[in-house]
């Protein structure tokens, strides 16, 4: 298949280049789950990109959307995405606001915002690709960075523990959380999809290959061992709930955190500023 007859080529751009990741990056997997999942929705819903706003923030995944959607897209600022995307859709109420980015950008400099963004329950579809190290700027150790691992901010083993993103977000009060691999890709599409439906905030974590530095430091080398590590250690939440600390320890688990219902923030502003225009005339 050629690429104009790719069928999501009608959602990107035809002047900016298809990608700017290395290769066997997993942003490309990402960016059609994303893709897939806004096609799915057209057919079904009627939903165009004119109905999306994208908001990224600094590094690897925060070029998925810009400038390779053919939407409207906002490129922020380090940590800060989930600010610009909160007041996107407090001013929008009717557009779908997605943020795509990565874990450093959302799980350490913009953690905050997440965590509130999650308890305000403001309508956004968090979309975080999780690679486990910071890409971009050489390989440091993330939050998220499994401990033990050497990278280069780390060369006798990360003494911390790894964020577990998704649980503390399901904790913080989002009525959808879910987690997949990147070897999961007709699951993550799902996620997606489902959380772009969900009135409320809706996370999803997609665990990601990044051969250059993480397969580097860790060892598995290229972005097909990544994966096949991914397909080996994956393991389904229900599964995982029946077993033991020890038991989990280097097992990715995956599937959904919580789907519930709560009351929405932007609803609840648009409800709050129309009862107060007739209360004064």
């Amino acid at each position: 298949m050629s690429l104009a007859e790719h069928p999501l080529r009608k959602y990107t751009r035809p002047h900016v280049k298809k990608t700017t990741t290395c290769p066997g990056c997993g942003n490309g997997i990402v960016a059609q789950a994303i893709l897939w999942a806004i096609d799915e929705l057209n057919r079904e819903e009627g939903l165009s990109m004119d109905d999306f706003v994208f908001v990224s923030g600094i590094g690897c995944s925060a070029w998925i959307p810009s400038p390779l959607f053919a939407a409207d897209t906002l490129h922020t600022t380090h940590g800060r995405p989930i600010a610009f995307a909160t007041g996107v859709k407090l001013g929008l109420p009717r557009q779908k606001v997605l943020v795509a980015s990565g874990d450093g950008d959302l799980a350490a400099i913009g953690g905050n915002h997440l965590i509130h963004a999650a308890r305000r329950n403001i309508d956004l579809t968090v979309v975080m690709v999780n690679n486990g190290i910071y890409g971009m700027t050489g390989g440091q150790t993330a939050p998220t960075t499994p401990r033990g691992l050497n990278t280069i901010t780390s060369p006798y083993g990360t003494m911390e523990p790894e964020f577990n993103v998704a649980a503390m977000v399901a904790a913080a009060g989002a009525p959808y959380v879910a987690r997949w691999t990147t070897y999961h890709p007709r699951q993550l599409k799902r996620a997606i999809k489902k959380g772009i439906q969900k009135q409320g905030f809706s996370f999803i974590e997609a665990i990601s290959q990044c051969p250059v530095q993480y397969g580097r430091v860790s060892k598995l080398g290229r972005a097909t061992a990544i994966l096949e590590h991914f397909r080996d250690h994956s393991l389904k939440l229900a599964k995982a709930r029946e077993m033991s600390e020890e038991e989990l320890a280097g097992k990715i688990t995956v599937g959904e955190f919580c789907d519930r219902q709560a009351p929405e923030l932007a609803s609840q502003w648009s409800e709050l500023r129309a009862r107060l225009g007739k209360e004064q005339g």
